[in-house]
């Protein structure tokens, strides 16, 4: 069966929610690239600094990272760019994180909320623990930000107001759950890469990491055969605004 497109008509404003710099963009930010190029406005909230990923001293890394991740966000056109401090390594989900995702939500009142998955295991062996306390608490802040009367200090002394999110998307695979996909042949793809390679003293840091152009075009290129093109980006896509499938199956009986 061949992956449907994610429906791009749907939604005109995209914020994507990860632990740290460079975790969009292994491949995901290839759809970015494709989104901004059709106008769709893409804003990235960054959870801590990622100055627990290189040898440096932590203060020297934190500032290396976040410069690398604005050039990477150039890269694919997104402007909105915000970066908070919880400590990397150790990011605890909780209600100060649901929090700080919640008002960023309000305040960027994205259609789309794009976040890590929360899966303890995946195909390439036990994620991490903070994207998966990162994909957690962004799911529940998702529900928090269209709830008046959860943190409700946002909205009578901050002035935000609660926001509803139509889609949350995370990162599929094929055969791993995948339930859309977005096409990002040619162009999106390069940029894609590009945005990868800004990250170049933290992938110096890593030992034996293959360069961007050598694994995400065929990353990409597996991808592509889900959706029947030749690269793509997948994602499993929870339509919120839609009734659960369980309460249209049962109406239709």
């Amino acid at each position: 069966m061949t992956l449907p497109a994610l429906p791009e008509e749907s939604f005109q404003r995209v914020l994507c929610v990860v632990a740290h710099p460079d975790d969009m963009e292994y491949g995901v930010s290839a759809a970015v690239a494709r989104w901004t190029a059709r106008g769709i406005e893409v804003g990235y909230l960054l959870l801590t600094r990622g100055e627990a990923g290189m040898p440096n001293p932590p203060e020297e890394t934190a500032r290396l990272r976040v410069a690398e991740q604005q050039a990477a966000c150039a890269v694919v056109g997104v402007k909105h760019l915000t970066v908070l401090e919880h400590p990397d390594g150790v990011l605890e989900y909780g209600l100060d994180l649901r929090r700080d995702i919640c008002r960023e939500i309000r305040r960027f009142k994205p259609d789309v909320v794009l976040g890590s998955g929360y899966d303890i295991e995946t195909p390439f062996g036990f994620d991490q623990a903070d994207h998966r306390a990162a994909g957690l608490a962004a799911l529940d802040a998702v529900r928090d930000a269209g709830n008046r009367w959860v943190f409700p200090e946002q909205v009578d002394e901050e002035g935000l107001e609660p926001h509803s999110v139509r889609w949350l998307v995370v990162p599929g695979l094929p055969g791993s759950g995948a339930t859309h996909g977005v096409e990002v042949t040619g162009e999106p793809l390069r940029r894609g890469v590009a945005s990868l390679e800004a990250h170049a003293a933290y992938l110096a840091a890593l030992p034996d990491h293959p360069a961007p152009a050598d694994f995400i075009p065929k990353f990409a290129a597996l991808s592509g055969k889900a959706m029947g093109v030749e690269h793509a980006v997948l994602f499993r896509a929870h339509d919120l605004q839609a009734p659960p499938e369980v309460f249209t199956e049962a109406m239709q009986d």
